[in-house]
């Protein structure tokens, strides 16, 4: 293959995240986004050392097991659902064989339990950033997602299939409000408009929504948002509208922040419960965007953890304190370490709601955190960002040299890179799993359990679970 060249082939297998190998007369190539048993035309991008990768030009023919019906009509436009056209069975068993597979690469014997699907894989999603722009250059005002390779262009949202309906009625309203009113978005390269984005938050347990309008400061004179408020609280919802917040940012980068908010309708918060705990959230607070996937989550996080009493735990990476909290309830004292100090100030919140008094948290950097605290951690619970743990950062983790570390990363990656040094401290898999949280999409969280092997240590029987994705690697 030469770069330049077109080719056709059928996709094969897919590597984590959406790496997937096409053979076709002149040899393989590795392309992004082209799913197993599509026939797909690629332009091959780079050549190096007999390797070739390949940029997606067209899908020639679906993947048999595909679906054409009951599919989101912007799936393979969009930069979100990878898999969209594919069953959810289907789905499950190849996110199951990539996890394995770089688990594989990593440990020798990862003692894997398999992956648990999220309880609910349409209309999951609890947060939703939608962006204000075009579909095309200079065309009429869109409210949606960025489509796929775009840092630009916005795909409609009205169809999204990760949202309930109510998320869909707002975004529809939202977008048809203000194009009638011929208000401009926010341009990235002349730093001119006022749209900038549409946050909704939904609380699954409670049935809460959270409407957050973002903009810039440059508010045309005939528009009053009080009116915009007053239509948002007109349409028919299935969840209860808490509140309609005006967020105004006038920040250059294309990140959701607030110089300043206001309350047009309602309240600033809502409530979610998870695992019997309950959670305010703000309308900057992290909070997994799966609720009920969470739950699955947890739970699996908290049979790793298994009992706290009498120890001292420390949730690195903590967030809103979620699985601090999970932790506390018999623990001696469990510390929470978050850099950013919004989740922080939430965490402690929701420990005094939840009546823990035993949780401490505290803002900063993991990295300079730790020399700062005088208590030393019986167990270490890690949940670091997608890029995973800064190398110095670990190597104070490893320090403590603590009987037990439960790693839950949303980049299995990131885990497979840090397991490295982990392993290289002493340190063995006692058990591992995957759960599912962002179907229709190429992301899985990864849970992993390890133990100090120079320390006494009681191994907990696990079911291996084999689906033979392996053995069709080979």
């Amino acid at each position: 293959m030469k770069k330049g060249q077109i080719c056709e082939g059928i996709a094969e297998t897919m590597r984590f995240p959406n790496r997937t190998l096409v053979r076709c007369e002149d040899g393989t190539a590795v392309v992004k986004n082209a799913l197993p048993g599509q026939k797909v035309r690629f332009s091959v991008s780079k050549v190096r050392n007999q390797r070739a990768e390949g940029r997606l030009l067209e899908v020639l023919e679906r993947a048999p097991i595909e679906k054409t019906e009951d599919v989101c009509p912007k799936a393979g436009i969009c930069g979100g659902c990878l898999f969209q056209t594919f069953p959810y069975e289907e789905q499950l068993r190849i996110k199951e064989g990539q996890v394995r597979e770089l688990l594989a690469q990593a440990v020798e014997d990862p003692r894997y339990e398999g992956l648990f699907p999220s309880p609910v894989s349409e209309g999951y999603r609890n947060k939703m950033e939608f962006s204000f722009g075009d579909e095309v250059k200079d065309g009429p005002l869109v409210l949606g997602l960025h489509k796929r390779g775009s840092f630009h262009d916005i795909v409609p949202a009205q169809d999204c299939r990760i949202v309930t309906g109510d998320y869909r009625r707002i975004v529809a309203y939202t977008q048809e409000y203000f194009a009638s009113r011929e208000i401009s978005y926010y341009h990235t390269y002349t730093h001119e408009g006022y749209l900038r984005h549409l946050v909704v938050r939904r609380a699954v347990k409670t049935g809460e929504l959270l409407v957050n309008l973002v903009t810039t400061s440059a508010q045309p004179a005939n528009l009053d948002l009080a009116d915009y408020a007053a239509g948002l609280q007109a349409l028919p919802f299935d969840d209860r509208l808490m509140g309609i917040l005006h967020t105004v940012n006038d920040r250059v980068s294309d990140v959701v922040s607030a110089d300043r908010l206001e309350v047009l309708f309602g309240q600033e918060t809502i409530t979610e419960e998870i695992l019997g705990l309950r959670f305010e959230i703000s309308p900057f607070s992290f909070f997994q965007t799966n609720s009920l996937g969470a739950e699955v989550l947890y739970e699996q996080a908290r049979r790793y953890i298994g009992d706290t009493k009498d120890m001292t735990v420390f949730d690195l990476y903590s967030g809103t304190g979620t699985i601090a909290q999970i932790a506390a309830p018999v623990a001696k004292k469990v510390i929470g370490v978050e850099i950013v100090p919004e989740a922080v100030e939430a965490a402690r919140a929701n420990a005094l709601a939840n009546g823990l008094d035993n949780c401490e948290f505290i803002a900063g950097d993991v990295l300079k955190v730790l020399d700062e605290i005088e208590e030393k951690p019986d167990l270490i619970i890690l949940d670091p960002p997608r890029d995973g743990i800064n190398p110095k950062a670990l190597k104070k983790i490893l320090a403590y040299g603590v009987e037990k570390i439960v790693y839950i990363s949303c980049k299995p990656t990131s885990l497979v890179r840090d397991l490295e040094e982990i392993q290289a401290a002493g340190y063995a898999v006692e058990k591992s799993c995957g759960v599912d949280m962002f179907p229709h999409t190429a992301n899985v969280e990864t849970v992993c359990c390890l133990y100090h092997q120079k320390k006494d240590f009681i191994s907990v029987p696990y079911e291996p679970k084999d689906d033979g994705y392996m053995n069709q690697l080979k």
